[in-house]
């Protein structure tokens, strides 16, 4: 993974989910028969509240039981709903799952990261939030999951790439290319292997649990980075 959940966004992957009614999952999985208003019921608010509904369960069944123990029948029972609701919206249970990190992570359009100015102390805040969010338990479980189904699976791996990947890194550039502008950096480096050699070592160490996960980590893959990125 690339890093840039949290440290995009600041949501956690396994954090509540909010309604634009106030519902809790809970009770969007339940939402029992309209009340008698005199007006009829909404088929795309029903819709809605049934998709975030099932995201939410598989968000808390892939951290309680692991991606290899998850089923569609479980998520649909959790949900409130039929198995054929979420086949119509995802093929797999690795769909589901992943667009479950994408509505938290939501990298869509307009991400910006801090500019201070100080290309040193952001890229320092930025990896001390990754650090901290790889080496969460309640993160670690569903993203290890995630990360061996995309290794498994080149469609998923093509969707990871595209919807959450790909944006979370260009944010990450635009920011190495206003360091570029501020002299802080060269202006002929590769950025994408720039991002390589910052991110690749925390991956790494997460995934082959070779080493704590700390500030000071942070910090030293910030600095010996950026002695590599100088002018």
């Amino acid at each position: 993974m690339h890093g840039g959940i949290r440290d995009v966004k600041t949501r956690r992957f396994v954090s509540h989910v909010e309604y634009d009614d106030g519902m809790s999952p809970d009770r969007a999985a339940d939402t029992g028969p309209p009340a008698r208003t005199g007006t009829k019921p909404n088929p795309s608010r029903r819709s809605e509240q049934s998709r975030h509904a099932i995201l939410t369960a598989a968000r808390e069944l892939v951290s309680e039981v692991g991606f290899a123990k998850l089923t569609i029948e479980a998520i649909a029972a959790r949900a409130g709903v039929g198995k054929q609701t979420i086949y119509r919206w995802w093929a797999s249970k690795g769909e589901v799952v992943f667009e479950a990190f994408l509505a938290l992570s939501d990298p869509g359009e307009g991400i910006v990261l801090p500019d201070t100015g100080d290309v040193e102390t952001d890229l320092k805040s930025l990896m001390r939030e990754t650090v901290a969010e790889f080496a969460d338990p309640a993160f670690e479980g569903p993203i290890r999951a995630l990360n061996s189904e995309i290794i498994n699976d080149p469609k998923l791996a093509a969707l990871y790439h595209e919807k959450m990947a790909a944006p979370v890194d260009e944010a990450k550039k635009e920011r190495l290319r206003s360091a570029q502008r501020a002299g802080q950096i060269a202006h002929d480096i590769d950025l994408d292997l720039a991002l390589e050699l910052l991110y690749a070592p925390l991956y790494q160490r997460w995934l082959l649990r070779s080493g704590p996960l700390t500030p000071e980590y942070a910090d030293s893959l910030v600095g010996l980075t950026l002695k590599a990125l100088r002018p």
